[in-house]
C-alpha cells in the first residue's frame, strides 16, 4: 500500500473516530500528533480523492463523514497497520483519561454499544447493572437515528479506565489479555480463553462477545457461567497503593475488580513474572451480553469514547456484586494455542516421499441427524472453490453426547509440522480472514501467540465468514500466515511442490520483505498463506447448522480419511 493510501486510510479512521462531522483543520491537527506531516490543503486533497471513491460525505462547509462504504474500507484496509493500531489505542486512551477519585471529577474511557431500539432490552441490561456485574453504573444512554434506522447508543465504563486512574497516580497497569472468565458458584475460578492485545485486529473481547461464548445470564440466574474479563499485569511494590486507589474508586462507583493475586503467583490460571501481581476486571460491556446472549444483534466498540464522569447518568441503582471473593480449585492453567501446536508438531511423522504418517486434524462436532447435509454442503463448497478447500475429512464417532459426531479436517499447522520435521523452522504466525478478489487481502488478523482460541474459531462463531456456495459477494475464507527464515525458502520452496496433494491449499509464497496479501512479516523471513482446514466448517455453520469446533486437536493418518472429491 501507497504513503498516499496510508495517509487517506488514517484520515478515514480520524472521521470515524468521530460522531459528528469532521473539518479538514481538526483532522491535520489529529494527523500531526499521528506522525504525519500533512497541512490543510494536503488534507483537503485527499478528501476529494476519498469524496469521489464514495469513503466520505461533504456535508456542506463543515466537514465529513463517514459512510457505510468507508466503514467498510477502514475495516479491510492496512491490516498490518491495524494490528499494531489495537493495543496502541488502549495505550493512547489511558493517557488521555484522568479520573480524580478524591473530587468524582474527570475523564473515564467508555465502551460503545448499539443496537436497534425494541422494547424491554434496556431492563435485560439493567439487570447485569443491579448485579454489581459492570465496572460503573454510570453510563451515556440515547436514543439516536442513524441512516433512517432509530438506535439505541449506550457508553459503559470500560476496564482500562482503571489502568488510566492507576498511571495518573504514578502505578503501571499493563492490561495483556482480553478472554473469557469461569464463574463457579459465584467465585470467579480461572480464565478459560484468552486473547493478547498485541498482535489482533479485533479488539479481544469483541472477539468473545458472541452469543455462544459468555453466559453472564447464566451467573445471574445460578451463578455459574462465563464473563467476559480483563487480565493486568503490575509491579508488587505497587500493590498496597492500589488496593488503597481501588477502594476509593468503589466509593465513587468504580469497580469490577474480580481477583487480585499475591507475588507472583498465577491468577486465576494465568502464570504471572516474578517480582508481579496479577488484577482481573470485569468486561465493560459485560451487562450488554445479556442481549447478545438472547440473540440480539448489537454493534460493540471498546475503549471507543472519553466522556467526563459527571456526564454520566445513573442507569438503575445497584445492589452489592454477586461475586464472591473466595479461593477456586484451579484445574489447568489456560493453555495458549501455539504451546499446544509446538507439542503436536512433535508427533508428526508424515513422510513427504511414502505419504505415510500423522498429521493435526480439527475435530467439528455436529448431530447425527445434520451428517448428511453437511457432507452435502462439504462437498458443494469443495466443488465451488477447489483451489482453496481442502477435499479431505473424517467421520469420527465418540466425540460428544450419543447424539452427536465429528468431522475431522486437516489443520494447516500441520503443515508446520512437515516443514520443522524436514529441518525447516517455520512459525504460525497469524490466523486471518482472506477475502479472494482481484486483489486479495486479508480483512482481519489475530496473531497465534498469546491466543489460548485458534482463530479460525473466533471468525467462525463471529460469522465473519463467507464460504459457502449459496453466500454472495466476495469470499471470505480462512487462512493462515506462516513465517519462515529467507535462507530455507527455496527448500520450502521444493519441499511444498513434492506435498501439494495432502490437502493443505497453498494460497501464496511471499518473496523477503514483502506485504503478502497486505501482511508484514518480520525482516529477514517470508510468508507462506495457506488455506484452513476449517473453511467446510464455516460452510456448514453459515448454513445455519449447530456446530462446535475445537481446533488442533488430534491426530490422523491421510491414508485413513476420505475426498469430497
Amino acid at each position: 500500500m501507497s504513503d498516499s493510501e496510508h495517509k487517506m486510510i488514517e484520515i478515514l479512521r480520524i472521521i470515524n473516530e468521530h460522531d459528528k462531522v469532521v473539518g479538514s483543520k481538526k483532522i491535520a491537527k489529529e494527523l500531526q500528533y499521528r506522525g504525519f506531516n500533512l497541512g490543510e490543503r494536503a488534507v483537503r486533497y485527499h478528501l476529494k480523492i476519498l469524496d469521489e471513491r464514495g469513503f466520505t460525505e461533504r456535508k456542506g462547509n463543515s466537514g465529513r463523514i463517514i459512510t457505510n462504504l468507508g466503514e467498510e474500507e477502514l475495516n479491510k484496509g492496512l491490516i498490518y497497520d491495524h494490528v499494531d493500531f489495537i493495543f496502541s489505542k488502549s495505550e493512547e486512551m489511558i493517557y488521555y483519561s484522568f479520573f480524580d477519585f478524591n473530587t468524582n471529577d474527570g475523564n473515564v474511557i467508555t465502551c460503545s454499544s448499539n443496537f436497534n431500539h425494541q422494547e424491554g432490552l434496556l431492563e435485560t441490561i439493567k439487570k447485569g447493572f443491579q448485579s454489581g456485574l459492570a465496572i460503573s453504573p454510570y453510563v451515556n444512554y440515547q436514543k439516536e437515528k442513524v441512516r433512517n434506522e432509530e438506535l439505541i447508543k449506550i457508553n459503559t465504563v470500560c476496564a482500562t479506565t482503571i489502568n488510566g486512574v492507576l498511571l495518573s497516580n504514578g502505578i503501571t497497569s499493563r492490561p495483556l489479555y482480553s478472554g473469557l472468565l469461569e464463574v463457579e458458584d459465584y467465585i470467579p475460578k480461572q480464565f478459560t480463553q484468552l486473547i493478547s492485545f498485541k498482535n489482533t485486529s479485533i479488539s479481544p473481547l469483541e472477539a468473545f462477545s458472541t452469543n455462544k461464548m459468555t453466559s453472564v445470564g447464566d451467573v445471574l440466574e445460578f451463578g455459574t457461567g462465563t464473563i467476559p474479563a480483563v487480565f493486568n499485569m503490575l509491579p508488587i511494590n505497587s500493590k498496597e497503593k492500589t488496593l488503597n486507589i481501588l477502594e476509593k474508586l468503589k466509593k465513587v462507583g468504580i469497580g469490577g475488580v474480580l481477583n487480585i493475586g499475591e507475588d507472583s503467583e498465577d491468577a486465576l490460571g494465568i502464570p504471572v513474572n516474578e517480582g508481579m501481581f496479577g488484577m482481573s476486571i470485569i468486561g465493560g460491556v459485560t451487562p450488554i451480553c445479556l442481549i447478545y446472549e438472547e440473540g440480539y444483534d448489537v454493534n460493540i466498540k471498546l475503549k471507543e469514547e472519553i466522556y467526563r464522569y459527571k456526564d454520566l447518568n445513573l442507569i438503575t441503582n445497584p445492589k452489592e456484586t454477586i461475586l464472591k471473593q473466595g479461593k477456586c480449585n484451579i484445574n489447568n492453567k489456560v493453555q495458549f494455542i501455539l504451546s499446544k501446536a509446538w507439542n503436536l508438531f512433535e508427533k508428526v511423522d508424515f513422510d513427504v516421499e511414502t505419504y505415510n504418517g500423522n498429521l493435526i486434524t480439527n475435530i467439528s462436532i455436529i448431530k447425527k441427524e445434520d451428517l448428511d447435509n453437511s457432507i452435502d454442503i462439504m462437498y458443494n463448497t469443495y466443488k465451488n472453490l477447489s483451489e482453496y478447500i481442502s477435499p479431505y475429512y473424517k467421520v469420527v464417532d465418540n466425540v460428544g453426547d450419543s447424539n452427536e459426531i465429528g468431522i475431522a479436517t486437516i489443520c494447516s499447522l500441520s503443515l508446520d509440522g512437515i516443514l520443522i520435521n524436514n529441518g525447516i523452522l517455520s512459525t504460525p504466525k497469524y490466523g486471518g480472514l482472506l477475502e479472494i478478489k482481484s486483489n486479495p487481502q486479508f480483512i482481519e488478523l489475530i496473531a497465534y501467540s498469546g491466543s489460548s482460541l485458534d482463530p479460525h474459531v473466533i471468525y467462525i462463531f463471529k460469522d465473519l465468514t463467507t464460504v459457502s456456495k449459496n453466500k454472495e459477494g466476495n469470499k471470505k475464507l480462512l487462512s493462515s500466515v506462516k513465517e519462515i527464515p529467507v535462507v530455507a525458502r527455496e527448500d520450502t520452496k521444493n519441499l511444498l511442490s513434492t506435498i501439494n496433494g495432502i490437502g493443505i491449499p497453498v494460497y501464496k509464497i511471499g518473496k523477503p520483505r514483502e506485504l503478502v496479501y497486505n501482511t508484514k512479516i518480520d525482516a529477514y523471513n517470508f510468508a507462506i498463506v495457506t488455506g484452513s482446514g476449517l473453511n467446510t466448517i464455516a460452510a456448514i455453520k453459515e448454513e445455519n447448522i449447530d456446530v462446535k469446533v475445537k481446533a488442533v486437536e488430534s491426530l490422523e493418518k491421510l491414508s485413513n480419511m476420505e475426498t469430497l472429491k
